[in-house]
C-alpha cells in the first residue's frame, strides 16, 4: 500500500473514476493477507461485525453480491449465510481514506453474529463493568 497513492486521489474529480484495480493494488493487507472489513447494516446504519478479507474474498464479493470473508481460524473462504441462512447482500463497498479498512453496507437476513444476535457488538462497557445486551434466538444450521 502507498499512503501517497490515496493521499493522490483524495480530491480526484468525482466524474472520473478510477480503475477499481488499480486501486485494490494499493490496498493495505497485513502480513497475512488480510484487510479488515466493518459491516454495516445499510438501512438502520447499525455496525454489525467485523472480519478479515484477503484479495480473493474481496473481489468474490464484488463478483457476487454475498459477503464472503476469510476465516481466520478454519483458513477458508466464509459465505456470511452459506449455512446459517443469515445472508449479507451486498449493497455498497467502502475503502477507508488510507486504504487498510474496507466497509461493506448490507442487506442482513437474520442474524449477524454467530451468538444469534442481530450483531456482535452486544457486550456494553458500563463504567467499570460490561453488560450484556442484545436478544439472540438459536442459530440452526441450514
Amino acid at each position: 500500500m502507498q499512503h501517497t497513492y490515496f493521499q493522490s486521489i483524495e480530491y480526484h474529480p468525482k466524474e472520473q473514476p478510477i480503475p477499481l484495480d488499480e486501486v485494490l493494488a494499493q490496498l493495505a493487507f497485513n502480513q497475512d493477507g488480510l484487510i479488515p472489513v466493518i459491516t454495516q447494516d445499510t438501512e438502520t446504519k447499525q455496525v454489525l461485525m467485523m472480519a478479515w478479507m484477503n484479495i480473493d474474498a474481496l473481489k468474490r464479493t464484488l463478483n457476487t453480491g454475498r459477503v464472503t470473508y476469510w476465516s481466520r481460524s478454519r483458513q477458508n473462504f466464509w459465505v456470511k449465510g452459506e449455512t446459517s441462512g443469515h445472508v449479507q447482500l451486498l449493497v455498497n463497498l467502502s475503502f477507508d481514506c488510507d486504504g487498510d479498512a474496507v466497509l461493506c453496507e448490507v442487506h442482513q437476513t437474520g442474524a449477524a453474529c454467530h451468538t444469534g444476535r442481530r450483531h456482535c457488538f452486544y457486550l456494553k462497557v458500563e463504567e467499570d463493568h460490561v453488560r450484556v445486551t442484545g436478544e439472540y434466538q438459536k442459530v440452526e444450521e441450514v
